[in-house]
Parts: C-alpha cells; structure tokens; sequence
C-alpha cells in the first residue's frame, strides 16, 4: 500500500483554498449590510488574490496586489466611511 499523502499535489489543494478564498470574500463583500464590514472582507479578498499570485510564481503582481488592493485601498475606504458619518452626524 502506497503513502496516501504522497500522492496529493498540495499545490493545487492550496490553489483551490485561494480561489474559495476568492470567491467567499465576494459573496461576503457584496452580501453584507455594515459598510466597515464590505470593506474588511473586501481587504480579505484582496489578501487571497495576493497569495494566489505568489502561488503561480508572480511576486512582482503579488506585492503590487497587497499593498494596493489589501492594505491601500482598505485604509481608503475606512477613511472615506469616518469622513462620512462624520457629515452625516453634523
């Protein structure tokens, strides 16, 4: 009897966690009702894709995917959301 685990190409098990990642960061994001919370999934969702890119060996796309799409765009947002509630309250 052959070891189990040898045969499993954990790459593409890896692969697949990242494109469910992926796609539960969608459905989270355009799902939720709180608009911090679109924004922290959409920063998760973000943060998927950028370990997807490493994962097919672009580290180049994948640094420019994480300090855009995960850390820049998430600090937009949040600020963008205090500027408007602060409106709103006044």
């Amino acid at each position: 009897m052959t070891n189990f685990f040898a045969n499993i190409d954990w790459l593409t098990i890896l692969n697949g966690f990242c494109i469910l990642g992926i796609i539960a960061g969608g459905i989270l994001t355009a799902s939720m009702k709180k608009p911090l919370s679109c924004v922290l999934a959409l920063g998760g969702c973000g943060a998927f894709v950028a370990l997807e890119f490493i994962l097919l060996h672009a580290p180049d796309v994948a640094i420019a995917e994480a300090s855009v799409g995960c850390v820049l765009s998430t600090i937009l947002f949040v600020i963008a959301l205090r500027k408007a509630t602060k409106e709103e309250e006044k």
